[in-house]
């Protein structure tokens, strides 16, 4: 009876020393948490960030609270980019963030730059604007200034009245 107990003692010991050396051969899951805002520093609520890996494959996202703020986990090891997405789809700002395995945890702030803000600001209004069904010169004149801002570069836009009659 005792060799029993003893064998039986000496297999959970054996099965314990197992799953332990399991735990420890898992891998590390990460999280990356931050704020996004905008151009003046104010919080930019209910856009999306995207993590992005070093192969340019999206691994996660998350959709900013009211403060600005967002949190995404799941991530295994690596370096990162960090984008906040406007409502057009354009990236209006940019960050990085490294996970290592002594420190799955990354805080960054990601502010929009005031010419990708002005873009996807500026295609949003001219989408909404199509889509409402019609599109006035104000619109396209509004989009490409943006647009143009969005690359650095300057945009001209002239207009001419014509004799045709009014639509």
């Amino acid at each position: 009876m005792t060799k029993r107990i003893l064998s039986l003692a000496l297999a959970l010991l054996f099965a314990v020393g197992q799953l332990a050396t399991l735990g420890a051969q898992a891998q590390a899951v990460g999280v990356i948490t931050g704020t996004a805002s905008g151009t003046n520093g104010v919080a930019l609520a209910g856009v999306t960030v995207q993590v992005v890996n070093s192969a340019g494959t999206v691994v996660g996202t998350a959709v900013t609270t009211a403060t600005g703020s967002f949190s995404v986990s799941g991530l295994a090891a690596g370096t990162f980019t960090v984008n906040v997405v406007g409502a057009s789809g354009a990236v209006i700002g940019t960050s990085t963030a490294t996970l290592t395995a002594a420190a799955m945890t990354a805080a960054v702030s990601v502010s929009a730059t005031a010419a990708a803000a002005a873009a996807a600001a500026g295609a949003a209004a001219a989408a909404g604007a199509a889509a409402a069904g019609g599109l006035s010169t104000a619109a396209v004149v509004a989009g490409v200034g943006a647009a143009a801002a969005g690359i650095g570069a300057a945009a001209v836009v002239a207009t001419k009245n014509d004799a045709s009659p009014a639509r």
